[in-house]
């Protein structure tokens, strides 16, 4: 299950550090994205922050526990929010992105609370 653990989490940790890099160079297909579910180019930086944060987050939360079921427990509600917004705007065809954010902010908020 540690196994498991550390696994999902890096490879969480390393996409999100990927997409929080992306929000603050303010990346081609970061603004289309957000275009196309309303989101302004001035909000890139504060989502590249929360990304940026919550990926130290679950990489300091393998060893300090509550701070990685902090991350991934604001990483979730982040993606819910997400995945309800490109819903609104009817952005299907890039829903996909959100949706896996989601399920891997999952795995890892339930691996952190059982492993």
């Amino acid at each position: 299950m540690v196994i498991a653990l550390v696994t999902v989490t890096l490879v969480n940790v390393l996409l999100n550090a990927i997409e929080s890099v992306a929000n603050f160079m303010r990346a081609d297909w970061v603004k289309a994205n957000s275009h196309a579910v309303g989101v302004p180019d001035s909000r890139l930086p504060f989502l590249g922050f929360v990304k940026g944060a919550a990926a130290v987050g679950l990489a300091v939360g393998l060893l300090w526990r509550p701070l990685g079921i902090a991350a991934a427990a604001g990483l979730v509600v982040f993606f819910v929010l997400a995945t309800a917004l490109h819903i609104r705007h009817r952005a299907f065809h890039n829903c996909y992105g959100p949706l896996l954010f989601l399920a891997l902010s999952v795995a890892v908020l339930w691996l952190m609370i059982v492993a």
